[in-house]
């Protein structure tokens, strides 16, 4: 599943199309991180929007607490739990709309799990004002189509 949606949120180097598409993972005493990160292609931005956080089956009762790790506004590398769930008493945490840029480490910091990780694999490109130019031409001859001209009829005057 994919969206599209055209913003300006690249400023002055033009307009951007953003694609989503459904990202999970789980993690467990077996494989207790994951790593998340964006193709390497030079026009393309790639961000982990996570939702939810939540126990699998089959997890003991027991906290299992888990973090992720990613770059701040600085440059810098940091690690922050982002949810202590336990079977008893909080199996799933909703994130909301919890955004980081690639790389993002996902971890089972404690807890042997299984955690299911959820939410978007969101790719921001540019797009080239070439392609822009083209379909905003192709819009002004749609709506050039659509938009006739009604004219008022006309009377018949009695003799």
């Amino acid at each position: 599943m994919s969206f599209h949606d055209e913003s300006s949120d690249l400023g002055l180097s033009g307009q951007s199309k953003l694609e989503s598409f459904l990202f999970t993972c789980e993690l467990s005493s077996k494989v207790p991180f994951y790593t998340f990160q964006g193709d390497e292609e030079e026009d393309l931005e790639h961000f982990l929007e996570l939702r939810t956080v939540c126990l699998g089956e089959g997890a003991k009762e027991e906290s299992n607490v888990v973090e992720v790790t990613a770059m701040n506004h600085q440059g810098k590398t940091i690690s922050v739990p982002i949810a202590n769930l336990h079977i008893g008493c909080l199996p799933m945490v909703s994130l909301g709309e919890f955004e980081l840029k690639a790389p993002v480490t996902i971890r089972l910091k404690a807890g042997s799990g299984p955690v299911n990780v959820s939410g978007l694999h969101l790719i921001a490109s540019e797009v080239d004002n070439s392609d822009l130019s083209d379909e905003e031409s192709d819009d002004d001859d749609d709506e050039e189509e659509e938009i006739t001209p009604i004219k008022p009829a006309k009377k018949k005057q009695k003799q």
